[in-house]
């Protein structure tokens, strides 16, 4: 009894001891510290590119569940029993020991698949250690034994089946089933065929034997052996046997697809531990994108723009469908192939001039039909133009939109707040208004500042869903979708969690600006395209940069928002980049070969109707005749029109009179649309039927100035509170500058006076040529009828310039 119990206690503390080595002691590093490739997948699980793991192991991800197809032919083939033995078959040892014995030397091994793990975890760790592998002898199979007790102690025997195919050698740097199957046969495992999923399972046993030359009949034989197999445990049909048997070996590894390479170099960076990356690109759309992109890289290098970049958004989900990163001429290194280009801040061009107008609507600053001034004009030293150099005097904010007019969105800006409208635009989501707003100044609104196509595509994109049904106005644009959650998190890549961004035009604003948008004309078709029958409603907007280095085109129609960029990657010019002829053309082809989505519905909801004049967009307050419009129903657009006066003609209509010269009875009275005088001069080369005031009856002349409020004098150079810098000339002699003014009477005679000097006088072109010296300087205009006008301003010499 005395012996009896100590031969128990001596049991239960080898088990202890066991139990306690299995549990506690550790497991190999290799098993969490794998390096791994990195993968790109698409919504329907295709590869779209992958890059090779830190140790030039072609070794993806593990796989989250086995496909069953492989799961039998391993077992069947390895490990028969593998369900029903802790790690160790004794059976299939001793089976292996007699064969080995029969054949004289080492034959079989009599592993287990927990057991062929332990190797390659020890290999693996020696490797790591840069060791030599250990030799394949008796201790070292007593070590595997126990490493595999150990590993059964700690996983579920389905882990085990994943941890051993995603680290069992295919060939080559060739390692794991998800690798494997996509090198040999260019598809996920789940996949394969039986004859595929046969050769996998067969191939870790002789991994040499895949490469060409290398008795591949021997591989073959092992194959078709293993699909007999299957075929008599009732797993596949005689006929699956036959048409599996005819399936040829692979040649040789195929090479992995790279269609969206800028895509995984940039998650990569983003997420440097992450092996997989399930993306909601569709492959299809990805494919048709890159294809056009390439098409359109010969045309565009032939402008002197060797980089294009493309993004593809469904407004709908706001998900990411298409990633062009950068498509270079020739891809060769001086063009930068490997950037990517969706990512880089690069001047916006006019990309921002439908976001002010959308806030301006919403917040009741304008109405679409308000009108804007187009007048040369200089604020603070700038000086804006426009892109075909016309002025048009004045011209409607939706106008304005529609044909990017520069000098207008500048007075829109002026007048909504240069402060106000970046920090507005960082609410939509642009991360790079960085700077003090001064620093940008009222060239903000024409590409002084820099934004990234991924951030503008969004922006469009969510300004399609506010229009659309007003949802998803602050969701951020998804690339990644979730990911498994039965395998170590570090292998995978979870979406970017971001603030949720504030909705900032609504649906009422967000419709009207996509309205405008829809009016711009299209290359080639001018406005046209909509007697086409094939041709689809999009609303869309270019940018050119400053210098032509950056051309933009972004549009959506009822589903999609593609953003379109070209130019240099270096940032250098193109003599002939331009928005409207460079990027449009890319942009209708890519939403040609879409499907054709109908345009969503009008938000009645989020509209309201006001009256307004019918010449100058304004509120009527019954001097104009009046017209009905459409604004957003929250907004609190409350601007009288300015523009129409009361006037009062004689009995014939034909010339203006006052009280002192006429009797009341015998007046008329009458409305007038009036512009200012340079909005005036130039508005009536653009509108032949504007009507200019009737001038004064002769008798009516005398006192005016008393009587009349209205300046029929504008100086448009230079103008109030103007700073000019005057350079000098090579021969070292200042430049003269030229003063400019308009008057409303084409036939007014200008007298000219600087500085309380007579300077001579002008009639019909209202010009003077003259030499300033730097200081402070005052000019008088006097016309025949004695209207004046005064201006003070000032010439700054080199030392203030600079």
């Amino acid at each position: 009894m005395h012996r009896t119990r100590w031969f128990l206690f001596w049991v239960i503390g080898c088990v202890v001891v066991l139990a306690l080595t299995l549990q506690y002691f550790p497991l190999p590093k290799s098993l969490a510290h794998t390096p791994y490739a990195t993968m790109l997948v698409a919504r329907d699980g295709s590869l779209l590119g992958a890059s090779i793991a830190a140790d030039q192991q072609w070794r993806f991800a593990p796989v989250t569940t086995l496909p069953q197809k492989y799961k039998k032919a391993l077992l069947l083939f390895e490990d028969h029993y593998f369900y029903q033995h802790p790690g160790i078959n004794p059976v299939a040892l001793v089976r292996a020991l007699r064969g080995n014995y029969a054949a004289g030397k080492v034959t079989s091994g009599g592993s287990t698949i927990s057991m062929q793990l332990a190797r390659l975890l020890r290999q693996a760790d020696y490797q790591q250690r840069n060791l030599p592998t250990p030799a394949r002898n008796l201790s070292s199979k007593i070590i595997e034994a126990t490493r595999a007790l150990q590993l059964e102690w700690r996983f579920s025997k389905d882990e085990l089946l994943i941890h051993y195919t995603s680290h069992a050698p295919f060939g080559g740097n060739i390692v794991g089933l998800r690798a494997a199957a996509w090198r040999y046969f260019g598809r996920a495992p789940e996949n394969l065929s039986w004859a595929e999923s046969a050769l996998l399972a067969v191939l870790p046993n002789s991994p040499a034997l895949i490469h060409p030359g290398r008795q591949r009949d021997k591989l073959l034989h092992k194959r078709n052996r293993l699909l007999t197999r299957l075929q008599q445990q009732g797993y596949l049909s005689a006929l699956d046997l036959q048409l599996a048997l005819l399936e040829p070996l692979p040649e040789r590894p195929a090479p992995l697809p790279q269609s969206a390479a800028h895509l995984l170099v940039t998650l990569k960076k983003q997420h440097a531990h992450h092996a997989l990356f399930e993306s909601t690109i569709d492959a299809g759309l990805q494919q048709v994108l890159n294809q056009i992109a390439a098409r359109h890289s010969a045309r565009l290098a032939n402008e002197g723009a060797h980089n294009l970049a493309l993004l593809l958004l469904d407004h709908s989900t706001m998900e990411t469908l298409a990633y062009v990163g950068n498509q270079p001429w020739n891809n060769t290194a001086p063009f930068a192939a490997d950037l990517d280009l969706i990512q880089r801040p690069r001047s916006t061009g006019s990309i921002l001039k439908p976001l002010l107008y959308g806030l301006m609507l919403q917040s009741g600053e304008l109405a679409p039909t308000s009108l804007i001034p187009d007048i040369p004009s200089q604020f603070g030293g700038y000086s804006p133009r426009n892109y075909d150099r016309q002025f048009r005097g004045a011209v409607p904010a939706q106008f304005a939109l529609a044909h990017s007019l520069n000098i207008p969105a500048v007075y829109m800006l002026r007048d909504y707040g240069i402060g106000r409208l970046q920090k507005q635009l960082q609410t939509m989501g642009m991360s790079t208004l960085f700077r003090p707003a001064e620093d940008y100044g009222l060239t903000l609104i024409l590409g002084g500042a820099e934004g990234t196509l991924w951030e503008l595509t969004g922006i469009y994109a969510r300004l399609a869903a506010s229009a659309r049904d007003g949802d998803l106005a602050q969701t951020p644009v998804k690339l990644l979708t979730a990911d498994a959650t039965n395998l170590p998190a570090r292998h995978f890549a979870k979406p970017v969690i971001k603030p949720v961004l504030k909705p900032v035009i609504q649906q009422g604003a967000a419709w009207l600006t996509l309205q405008a948008l829809i009016d711009v004309a299209r290359p080639g078709y001018d406005n046209y395209w909509r007697d086409f029958s094939g041709s689809q409603t999009i609303a869309w907007k270019t940018g050119t940069s400053y210098g032509l280095r950056d051309a933009w085109a972004i549009g959506s129609n009822g589903r999609y928002t593609l953003g379109v960029w070209v130019g240099n990657a270096s940032g250098e010019p193109a003599t002939f980049l331009s928005g409207q002829s460079s990027a449009a053309p890319v942009l209708f082809d890519v939403f040609d070969a879409l499907p054709k989505i109908n345009w969503f519905a009008k938000p009645l909801h989020s509209l309201k109707t006001i009256s307004v004049c019918d010449d100058d967009g304004y509120l009527a307050g019954g001097q104009c005749t009046a017209v009905d419009i459409e604004v957003p129903r929250n907004s609190h657009f409350a601007k009288v029109t300015a523009n129409h006066r009361r006037i009062h003609l004689d009995t014939n209509a034909q010339f203006r009179v006052h009280s002192q010269c006429e009797a009341v009875s015998n007046m008329q009275s009458k409305n007038w649309f009036v512009l200012p005088p340079a909005q005036e001069f130039y508005w009536r080369q653009h509108h032949s039927n504007y009507q200019p005031l009737p001038p004064w009856r002769s008798d009516c002349l005398a006192n005016l100035n008393q009587l009349d409020d209205d300046q029929p004098i504008e100086l448009i150079y230079p103008q109030l509170q103007s700073r000019i810098y005057i350079p000098m000339d090579l021969d070292g002699k200042r430049s003269r500058a030229v003063l400019k003014a308009v008057h409303r009477n084409p036939e007014a005679i200008l007298y000219w006076h600087l500085n309380d000097e007579f300077i001579g006088e002008t009639k019909i072109f209202h010009e003077r040529e003259i030499a300033l010296e730097p200081g402070l300087h005052q000019l008088v205009l006097v016309d025949q009828q004695g209207y004046r006008l005064q201006r003070r301003f000032r010439v700054i010499g080199k030392s203030d310039a600079e």
